[in-house]
């Protein structure tokens, strides 16, 4: 608009509320997801574990459908911690390819394309575009986690009744806690390698060998010195434990093997729980220390 017209005015209309302006950029993030019909129908194949766990349940209080199948209820999988702390380690398989599938790009596209300063010179932070981008992946895989794991937890308490509800209250929260420390963990990896390698093919195959280089040398480590304490390197082996001691199934001692010269017996033990948070939370402040130095603002010179 030329300036000697003298018509430009402020814009006086509603303004987004400060608290939540981070939130347009996963809305926009949405639609470029779910472009993809592949990726739509995986999604929603993701949410066939709970339908199966919820039948599970179902037929635990329904005698004549136990009828029809011949079956009685001593046959069936018991609902127990054990139960639901399967369901968590399925759907958190399931929760890592989803990342794999949608975490590269994210931050890779606006560095590639010199898009970060658009976004910085605008009322964001730099902690707000980063947690926007997080959002895209915590919501999508708190969709498919703790939110439908809650709510077959709510569904096998409305059936079997208050008291189990109040006895069985620890496993509502070893649900969410072990989602959302997992989906946390994906998230912030993700990212930073997102931010980091920017070329999508590259990034999904960084992030699955994060998951499975270490894993291969955690157990090359325990073959080598006859101890489980290279599960600590492991990313999957830190999740299932943790995990395991927030559902209360965590067992220290895994095992026994012999010496080298065959004559002791050695007690294999898994890292202690202490040592598996302190390892996540490294892993965690690493890769925030990575994003805070490649998310940053910049002058575009052309």
């Amino acid at each position: 608009m030329a300036v000697y017209e003298h018509t430009y005015k402020q814009y006086a209309g509603p303004l987004t509320p400060e608290w939540n302006r981070f939130l347009i950029i996963p809305r926009h993030a949405f639609r470029d997801v779910f472009k993809s019909k592949l990726f739509t129908a995986f999604f929603v194949l993701c949410f066939a574990p709970v339908l199966v766990e919820a039948i599970f349940i179902y037929l635990h209080h329904n005698t004549q459908a136990l009828g029809i199948l011949q079956t009685r209820v001593n046959q069936l999988i018991p609902i127990d911690a054990s139960f639901f702390e399967f369901w968590v380690h399925f759907q958190a398989a399931l929760a890592g390819l989803v990342t794999v599938l949608v975490g590269p790009p994210l931050v890779a596209r606006d560095l590639t394309n010199n898009g970060l300063p658009l976004y910085l010179c605008r009322p964001f932070s730099r902690a707000e575009y980063v947690f926007g981008k997080m959002c895209v992946l915590l919501i999508l895989l708190s969709a498919i986690t703790w939110v439908p794991g809650l709510l077959v937890f709510a569904f096998q308490a409305y059936l079997e009744g208050f008291g189990w509800f109040g006895n069985n209250i620890p496993i509502a929260s070893a649900i969410f806690l072990s989602s959302v420390m997992w989906i946390l963990t994906l998230a912030l990896v993700s990212q930073t390698v997102s931010a980091w390698v920017k070329w999508r093919m590259a990034a999904s195959a960084a992030l699955v060998g994060l998951y499975l280089i270490p894993s291969a040398f955690a157990e090359v480590v325990n073959a080598m010195f006859r101890t489980n304490w290279g599960h600590i390197l492991s990313i999957g082996a830190v999740r299932w434990n943790l995990t395991k001691g927030l559902f209360g199934t965590f067992v220290q001692v895994t095992g026994r093997t012999t010496g080298w010269d065959d004559s002791t017996e050695i007690i294999l033990r898994e890292p202690a729980l202490w040592c598996s948070w302190l390892a996540l939370f490294l892993l965690c402040a690493i890769c925030l220390a990575l994003l805070s130095r490649k998310v940053k603002a910049y002058e575009v010179v052309r």
